[in-house]
């Protein structure tokens, strides 16, 4: 490894050591003064974003792209007031989870840790290096930010306006660090530091997230790669499902938790397919259905195997119609990513089948699949949305940054062949 990297490295390893201690009040007010010192440089980081939108131009990045980049002094002001919600929010470090007194006597807690030192792998805006480093601030971890090469000199200077805002404070400001470097080979440097890396989590695209997650010798969270499905029921109200679905598709389409593909039961397909072919269109979506969809109406475009893997985010989505629900879950399970899918349904029956059958991170009954989102679902804020199965899975919030410990207490307990004993007890 290069010494740039490893002198950041251990500069979050050492940090990571002050900061698991402290309790909330020098956290929050680490967080407030983070806030602060990003509006007061706000004019600094933009002519630093300023450098990387001409580059992005000049090298002909498309507008919307370039749009995600851009921070202005309104937008700067938004992180901010994201940092200041972060503080608000209760500390999950020190939560007991779980425990009690045990027949020997042993008083038994199983506690909330911080997991050290987090890497984030990202792309595209440079606003996720600060949601990023105030997540992992607020939950007693230090953090190695590896951005977008396409936004280094913006999240050079978020990062260089964190420390000096974190040096006048009780939380040390080597807690958070921008890995150096704009090759690939900074990334397979942080992909490849076990032991001074706790976890890393990747932020982005289906090829970034499997790169990460081949590559990396250090243990990742998976997170975020969207192919979510609505299925209509039988059993729907035809209405109310065209505007879920429209809802899920065309709302914001670019994001991981908009719908990809639509299911249909033949029962209800000749009342449902026409209506929601005609919604989708005035919505701007492009359908890419089977030749049963493509009965309902004109304009709709045959589907591939490749688009039911699709996880567009764009307003295109996959359509066919099945003879059953398990039809639906088996579509599912084949194309799916695990993310969110949805049910519409008047029949309980048919929705708690759903929803046994269907291996996601979240499983909507009568709603649409955007709602799948830290902030929709109480926890403030999140750091990606996971689709794996251990440690963290859907949207992760703060307690999700967190490992546990067990601290065991006793009164000189001793374990025995014959059991337990207590030191000093006989005299």
């Amino acid at each position: 490894m290069s010494e740039e990297f490893l002198k950041v490295a251990r500069a979050a390893r050492e940090a990571a050591a002050e900061l698991a201690p402290l309790p909330r009040a020098p956290k929050d007010r680490a967080l407030r003064a983070i806030a602060d010192a990003l509006v007061a440089n706000a004019a600094a980081i933009v002519e630093a974003n300023a450098k990387d939108v001409e580059q992005a131009r000049a090298q002909g990045t498309a507008e919307a792209m370039i749009d995600r980049l851009r921070l202005d002094e309104g937008r700067i002001a938004a992180i901010a007031e994201a940092v200041r919600q972060v503080a608000d929010l209760p500390d999950p470090v020190g939560e007991v989870v779980r425990g009690g007194t045990l027949p020997n006597g042993l008083e038994l807690r199983q506690l909330r840790v911080p997991l050290g030192v987090i890497g984030i792998i990202y792309e595209g805006r440079p606003n996720v290096t600060v949601d990023a480093a105030a997540l992992c601030l607020k939950s007693g971890n230090a953090v190695l930010l590896r951005g977008s090469s396409s936004a280094y000199s913006s999240n050079t200077a978020l990062v260089r306006v964190m420390q000096e805002a974190l040096e006048a404070t009780e939380v040390p400001a080597g807690a958070v660090q921008l890995v150096p470097g704009l090759t690939r080979d900074s990334v397979k440097e942080l992909m490849r530091a076990r032991g001074l890396v706790d976890v890393l989590i990747p932020r982005g695209g289906a090829s970034l997230i499997n790169s990460v997650v081949e590559e990396s010798t250090v243990p990742v969270i998976e997170t975020g790669v969207g192919n979510c499905h609505v299925y209509v029921d039988a059993e729907a109200d035809v209405d109310l499902a065209v505007e879920i679905l429209v809802n899920a598709k065309a709302q914001r389409p670019s994001v991981c938790n908009a719908a990809e593909t639509f299911l249909v039961h033949a029962g209800v397909a000749d009342r449902f397919v026409p209506k929601a072919l005609a919604a989708l269109r005035e919505a701007g979506v492009t359908v890419h259905g089977d030749e049963r969809i493509a009965g309902h109406g004109d304009g709709v475009v045959p589907v591939t195997e490749d688009d039911f893997l699709a996880e567009y985010l764009s307003l295109d989505i996959a359509a066919a119609v099945v003879d059953s629900l398990e039809d639906a879950v088996a579509h599912i399970r084949k194309y799916g990513s695990g993310h969110t899918d949805a049910i519409v349904t008047r029949s309980q029956q048919a929705a708690r089948r759903f929803v046994s059958l269907v291996d996601s991170a979240a499983v909507a009954v009568n709603a649409s699949t955007r709602f799948t989102d830290g902030g929709e679902f109480g926890f403030g804020a999140e750091i990606g949305i996971s689709t794996q199965k251990l440690h963290a899975r859907g949207p992760m919030g703060l307690p999700e940054l967190t490992s546990t410990k067990w601290v065991y207490t006793g009164e000189g307990h001793l374990r025995t062949a014959e059991g337990t004993v207590i030191a000093g007890s006989a005299g």
